[in-house]
């Protein structure tokens, strides 16, 4: 192969490397010294590009510079930094103490409420941004042409780094970013304040991402899907390289950068999984990531309370069940068809949601990837049905049976994580199936998914396919419910509270966590077969980021302490979007704003409300 093409292509991947440490940079700082988990971290940088295609084309009208164009970059960074110091103030600050998933679901509220204000300021279109003067051109090398203004992206990634590490070993602010993200309850013992610290912090790195998106406008369109596209690619090279190291984020986006750059000639039918097995692969041998450290038990960010001890059924509780079979049965009986499809999803959420709590709430399991059990059963029932001809009645119950398999064999890896690391972990084995449905094209259709899964003559109407929906998805949250009060779900909740104990009396963890990913992968296996013939077809997005925060902001809605708390959750969001989208093309902002509510005024979810009064 051609040496200068080679060259050039390498080049290229420390473009799209420096591209991602400075965006990553901003998201490692925040995470070391606060423990959030940022994941409206890609919005600050999808509005660092609009701000950036709004300021610097009004810049370049003066002069058109170089310097003028940079300084406009910086401008627009200066501005997300603030944005960002707004958030921190007014939500983030509420929430340091809170566990991880609920600073996950309301950073997830303002990535709802960023993307309606971004189409309702800039419009839905793609809006271009202006060339770098100067750094149109292109450059030869050996032969080969490479773009001027990616020489300077690839300057600028190294310059950061410099700069990051003169600002940590340099300054009081970097002593003190670096003291808290070893021991942040040691630095508040001696007498910082945390809510200057923290609020910096912030300021800086918001503004890293706003930096980075205002020096894509050059290269890319601002457009409104682009935090979602950002975000995961700033999480891998964050837990690759160490959550809270800087120069592991670099080493990360190095590795990434040549991965991508190369792994498109060398492997091109998987590109979108390289570097998610690339990611994988290194929390598996070294957890903590490459230039990270272990965590001491005082730095763990707390974990999810959890299901308090099961009890039976009281009185409020079943006549609470007995009124949503019988609203359900109303629907059935006398409803439209639209409310028999919402009914439908609805019991079908539920058993999903139901499922993740299963992990999350009795086992204390954090998964950020269940979508990949739903999509998985989705698609094994859809090609069954299409691939080999089987009914909807073998169909449906082997969608389980397929998905519960996968995720034991997944989840002999995922068990010998924790924390953040293990949800990290979730969330690339969910990417990893998204990528393999929507790049395996002869199997799965890639976007366009699989068309024709219909259900059987006799369930094809609405309201039978309602009925038969309920039943199976009642079913199945029953057999939960029964394993929850099993010695087997008190075994879940001792390895939670007290592994070592549990383990000091013979209890082997990593079996009984191994066996909870499979009975919760087959129940949401069960959910996604089910959801494939109510709607007839199906797509990657059910293996997506969003449906997976969808199902995490079900519990939590809900009450993640509470056995029925999922049920709750997933019939308020589905209320919450049934009755927003009909009204407002701005519904994002609606649930944004009422996702971020529910997590300040009411942390234990509509369940807790219940048992507080």
């Amino acid at each position: 192969m051609d040496p200068g093409f080679l060259l050039v292509q390498s080049l290229s991947g420390l473009a799209t490397a420096s591209s991602l440490f400075v965006i990553a940079s901003g998201l490692t700082l925040v995470f070391g010294v606060t423990r959030i988990v940022n994941f409206a971290h890609g919005s600050f940088y999808m509005l660092g590009a609009y701000v950036a295609v709004t300021v610097v084309p009004w810049l370049l009208e003066f002069d058109r510079s170089p310097a003028l164009f940079f300084a406009g970059v910086l401008v627009s960074a200066l501005v997300v930094g603030l944005l960002g110091v707004a958030m921190e103030v007014a939500l983030l600050r509420r929430i340091y103490r809170v566990p991880e998933l609920f600073q996950l679901l309301a950073t997830f509220g303002v990535v709802l409420i960023v993307q309606d204000l971004v189409v309702a300021l800039w419009g839905p279109v793609d809006i271009p941004g202006p060339r770098a003067p100067g750094l149109r051109h292109g450059v030869e090398i050996m032969g080969q042409r490479f773009p001027a203004y990616d020489l300077v992206l690839i300057a600028i990634g190294p310059a950061l780094l410099a700069a990051l590490h003169l600002l940590m070993t340099r300054t009081r602010f970097g002593i003190l970013i670096r003291a808290a993200t070893r021991d942040r309850e040691m630095v508040a013992a001696l007498g910082v304040n945390q809510a200057k610290l923290f609020t910096a912090t912030l300021f800086l790195g918001t503004a890293l991402a706003g930096l980075g998106g205002a020096l894509q406008i050059p290269r890319l369109s601002a457009s409104p899907a682009m935090d979602l596209s950002v975000i995961t690619e700033a999480f891998v090279v964050t837990v690759i390289g160490g959550m809270g190291s800087v120069p592991g984020a670099f080493l990360a986006a190095l590795l990434i950068g040549q991965l991508q750059a190369f792994g498109v000639l060398a492997f091109p039918k998987i590109t979108l999984v390289l570097v998610f097995l690339l990611m994988a692969a290194v929390l598996v041998v070294r957890p903590w990531g490459l230039l990270g450290r272990p965590e001491p038990a005082g730095h763990r960010v707390a974990n999810p309370e959890g299901i308090w001890e099961p009890r039976p059924m009281g009185w409020p509780a079943r006549l609470l069940l007995a009124a949503a079979v019988a609203a359900l049965v109303a629907v059935a009986a006398f409803g439209d068809d639209y409310a028999r499809k919402v009914a439908t999803e609805v019991v079908v959420f539920a058993l999903a949601a139901f499922s993740l709590n299963f992990l999350v709430g009795n086992a204390g399991l954090v998964s950020f990837g269940h979508a990949a059990w739903f999509g998985a059963g989705a698609y094994a029932a859809a090609l069954l049905v299409t691939r080999l001809g089987l009914p909807m009645e073998l169909a449906i119950p082997a969608a389980p049976l397929l998905a519960g398999v996968l995720a034991l064999a997944v989840g002999s890896v995922l068990v010998r994580l924790s924390g953040i690391y293990l949800a990290m972990l979730t969330l690339a084995v969910a990417q990893i199936a998204h990528a393999v449905a929507f790049q395996w094209v002869e199997l799965t259709g890639g976007d366009n998914g699989i068309v024709g899964v219909w259900p059987s003559a006799w369930a094809q109407s609405r309201q039978a396919y309602l009925m038969l929906a309920a039943v199976l998805a009642l079913g199945g949250i029953w057999a939960l419910w029964r394993i929850l009060h099993s010695p087997f779900g008190a075994v879940l909740r001792a390895a939670r509270d007290a592994p070592m104990r549990a383990e000091a009396i013979g209890v082997d963890l990593r079996a009984a966590r191994r066996l909870a990913f499979a009975i919760a992968g087959g129940a949401a296996g069960l959910a996604g077969g089910i959801y494939a013939f109510s709607k007839g077809s199906i797509d990657p997005t059910l293996l997506s980021i969003p449906m997976s925060v969808d199902l995490l902001a079900m519990i939590l809605l809900g009450g993640i302490q509470a056995v029925l708390g999922p049920l709750a959750g997933a019939a308020a969001l589905h209320g919450i979007k049934d009755l927003a989208m009909p009204l407002t093309d701005y519904w994002r902002l609606l649930l944004g704003l009422a996702i971020i509510l529910m997590v300040l005024a009411f942390p234990r979810g509509l369940a807790g409300i219940g048992r507080r009064r």
